[in-house]
């Protein structure tokens, strides 16, 4: 006898069904409430949130009242709505601004931005949904598009021909520029054609793709789940949609400079023995380094929030000892908490109902490096605040930054991560794991920076992240996750880092070396000598390699590891007002060269190498037994940092690069803030800042300018008004340099008494420094006022006493001479 199941659906075969796809249809009405514009179709229809007069948001929505909620990534404060006027005719709706037109088509509700000459920025042709929940819209491609943005993905810079996917996975191997989906989501795409720009961010942490690779000429950006919510961004220059999306999704907070120095890492350090001679011999080899890493071992059998009691007995007296040697300890902490009932941190967890459960209450529970484990429901704001105040057992300690791991959420089963239908809670208004995905990494490291902060009395703390979405900056350091020993590996970080600061992730990088597989002596120079302009800068290698400390391959690596770190930390002046930048502006640390030069159509997708600021290009060997390398300089004058040979620029040059050099150039007419060699960034030494000018001339058409950035380096006090700013600049005039700084602002007094200047391959000869006297080279080390000559090409030092009020001096020529020569 046979019951019913004999008949299921699918014992019938396949049911062949057509996929219905839905639009809004045709416009019906408009309506503007409180600020928001409300457009109505026959089956949908598109709320409209105006920003300011660049940015406006645009969701779609089904239900008759649309809901404007946003996610994390959003910052409250800037989605204040706007009030702009609206003209209606028979066929369109017009909203303008003072910098752009939006027009929606009644017929199709298509939608159009213009700028005010009319030129056609963006256009969107299509918005629809299927029944299962997914959305998708086409938008226009031109001839001449260009993609970038996306945070963290593999291939080139430019994105056009690319289709992605975002999705945090866990992605131990293969790292390929094929791979669609890595460790972070940042759903920001940036559209440049011709002279325009403009930014599209969808704020939907579920499963997301856009493709800009199937259309020809059409790309489109859909979702799996969830609402399609979108934000606008104007440029018209790509450096305005980048301050404008930081403006919207946060900026990095300021880090201390500890977390600017050099990282040590390796998977792993096995007991407090290893960890305290590994510190010890980097200040033997006067190597500096500011942070060891404590990957999975240093724990009790995995469990978080833990010291293994056989190998790291005494963590207390070793983290002691280590800060008498100006090296920090961060640890390593994922979010998987064992299942035993006789572990505290479990225990509360479970008592407390802290953990992802299913909608029907039972807790989800996962393999990963503990065993079975329960994972936190970071979506509430009280799980994320117990998750935070766990953290004093390591503040306590005195450590001050913390790694977090695994928390896409990898777990070791079929689908790397936790089930999807999972529910996270999220402070009443409760979504499955499908929808919210992409978030929980982010809101974990948000956990642990605020619980960081709560306990270190006024001192900044540092979070490393594998896993973010959109707002990520906010909170945490990004790293690439698991790299491999590969030249490959190494080239394409480039263009993955790069892109990860044009979608706001100013503090990233990959493990200097690569993680897996064997690296290399050249591998690890040429990767240490890019890694250390990169701005996290950390070696990091797996169980069972050739290990990486900079003295691993002998003396003649160790001594070129020993100075590209040191240069870091020469350049940390330089590099530390970059942050500052970055944290005011959004600005990334490094740039591609389509940043700063948009009309140059040779830097489109040029992504071997990149721009230390604005002015500083670094260009990296990347294939193995390589002495020369081609280098594209765009416009200006560049000169070679290592020997002053002035370049012409507009043009690729041939760049030697014997193993012991990177290639790089200065541009003339720029000042790079140096500072003296330490051992790490806050040992206790004179503060002397030396501002290094490149290429002076003295001549009326010259003028050079920037402004130096100092605070305390390592607490919040800056945020009081507590830090300096020093202004300096450089005319040239008939015979002679005027060079001239003040201070803007000295609420922070930096510990020094000297300042310096120097003028690095300027073309003129110096002949006197009005009002000083010129001295020895040995007399200026000493600390006396005053200038002395530095080798060749009319180089000189000044050194002048530190007053507030500042100063004023006039550099005379010796003769006028001509132009230095330039190589063809």
């Amino acid at each position: 006898m046979e019951s019913s199941e004999a008949i299921r659906p699918e014992k019938m075969g396949p049911l062949v069904m057509k996929e219905t796809w839905n639009t809004p249809g045709s416009f019906v009405s408009w309506e503007r409430s409180e600020n928001i514009y409300i457009i109505r179709g026959e089956r949908g229809g598109i709320v409209f949130v105006f920003l300011n007069d660049e940015m406006f948001r645009m969701k779609v929505f089904r239900d008759k009242v649309p809901d404007l909620t946003t996610t994390a990534a959003v910052l409250a404060e800037s989605c204040i709505p706007h009030l702009f006027p609206v003209e209606e005719n028979d066929g369109q709706l017009t909203f303008t601004t003072s910098a752009i037109r939006l027009i929606i088509e009644k017929t199709s509700l298509l939608l159009r931005v213009e700028n005010m000459d009319g030129k056609v920025i963006m256009q969107q042709n299509l918005t629809s949904w299927n029944p299962r929940g997914a959305s998708h819209a086409e938008y226009d491609m031109q001839p001449d598009s260009h993609f970038y943005g996306l945070g963290e993905k593999a291939s080139f810079l430019d994105k056009r021909g690319e289709r992605y996917t975002n999705w945090n996975t866990d992605v131990f191997a293969p790292h390929l520029p094929e791979i669609e989906a890595l460790y972070e989501s940042i759903p920001l795409l940036i559209h440049m054609h011709g002279s325009l720009s403009y930014g599209l961010f969808l704020d939907n942490p579920g499963r997301s793709d856009f493709d800009m690779r199937s259309h020809g000429v059409a790309f489109t950006i859909g979702c799996a789940t969830g609402a399609y919510d979108v934000y606008f961004i104007n440029g018209p220059e790509m450096k305005d949609v980048v301050k404008r999306y930081t403006s919207l999704t946060g900026r990095i907070a300021l880090p201390p400079k500890w977390a600017i120095g050099y990282h040590q890492s390796r998977y792993s350090y096995m007991n407090q023995q290893e960890v305290l001679q590994l510190a010890r011999t980097f200040r033997e080899k006067n190597i500096p380094c500011d942070v060891i890493y404590l990957d999975i071992h240093y724990m009790d059998e995995y469990r978080v929030f833990t010291f293994d009691p056989v190998h790291f007995p005494e963590p207390d007296k070793m983290i002691a000892e280590l800060r008498g040697l100006g090296v920090r300890i961060i640890p390593i902490v994922d979010p998987g908490v064992k299942k035993d009932p006789n572990y505290e941190v479990y225990k509360q967890g479970v008592l407390e109902k802290h953990f992802c459960r299913r909608l029907e209450g039972d807790i989800f529970f996962g393999e990963v490096w503990p065993g079975i484990s329960a994972f936190p429901d970071f979506s509430d704001v009280r799980t994320a605040e117990w998750w935070g105040d766990l953290h004093k057992y390591y503040t306590d300690l005195g450590i001050q930054g913390i790694w977090n791991d695994m928390n896409e959420p990898a777990v070791f089963n079929e689908s790397k991560t936790m089930d999807l239908d999972v529910m996270h809670f999220n402070n009443g208004r409760p979504v499955t794991h499908e929808e919210y995905h992409n978030l929980y990494g982010m809101m974990m490291s948000k956990a642990t920076y605020e619980g960081l902060a709560e306990h270190m009395g006024g001192e900044r703390p540092f979070v490393l992240t594998r896993a973010g979405y959109a707002g990520i900056q906010r909170y945490a350091a990004v790293w690439t996750g698991d790299n491999r020993s590969f030249w490959e590996h190494m080239a394409m970080a480039m263009p993955m880092v790069l892109n990860m600061g044009l979608s706001g992730l100013a503090f990233s990088g990959p493990d200097i070396g690569g993680f897996a597989h064997h690296t290399s002596a050249q591998l690890l120079v040429r990767w240490t000598q890019m890694g250390v302009f990169f701005p996290y800068c950390r070696n990091h290698s797996s169980i069972g390699t050739l290990r990486q400390e900079p003295w691993s391959f002998g003396e003649e690596v160790e001594g070129i590891l020993r100075e590209f770190i040191g240069l870091r930390y020469r350049w940390m002046p330089h590099l530390y007002n970059l942050f500052h930048e970055a944290e005011m502006t959004g600005l990334p640390v490094i740039r591609p060269l389509i940043l700063e030069y948009p009309r140059d159509p040779h830097v489109t997708n040029l992504c071997d190498q990149f721009l230390l600021g604005e002015n500083v290009l670094i260009a990296p060997v990347y294939r193995p037994d390589t002495d020369h390398r081609s280098v594209y300089l765009p416009e200006g004058l560049w000169i070679d940092y290592w020997d002053g040979e002035v370049h012409k620029g507009g043009r690729h040059i041939l760049a030697a690069a014997p193993l012991r050099i990177m290639p790089m150039y200065v541009k003339a007419g720029t000042f790079v803030a140096e500072g003296p060699l330490k051992q790490y960034a806050l040992e206790d030494t004179a503060e002397t800042v030396t501002f290094h000018l490149y290429g002076a001339e003295a001549g009326s058409g010259f003028f050079a300018a920037c402004t130096l950035y100092e605070d305390d380096g390592h607490s919040f006090s800056y945020k009081k008004g507590h830090y300096s700013e020093i202004s300096v600049h450089a005319a040239g005039e008939e015979g002679g340099l005027r060079l001239g700084w003040t201070y803007t602002v000295r609420e922070y007094a930096p510990p020094r008494e000297m300042l310096r200047f120097a003028l690095c391959y300027p073309n003129f000869a110096a002949a006197s420094v009005d009002g000083l006297p010129e001295i020895s080279l040995e007399q200026l080390e000493e600390g006396r006022a005053g200038w002395a000559r530095n080798g060749k090409n009319g180089a000189l030092i000044i050194q002048v006493n530190d007053e507030p009020h500042g100063g004023e001096l006039r550099i005379g020529a010796a003769k006028a001479q001509e132009e230095l020569s330039r190589k063809e």
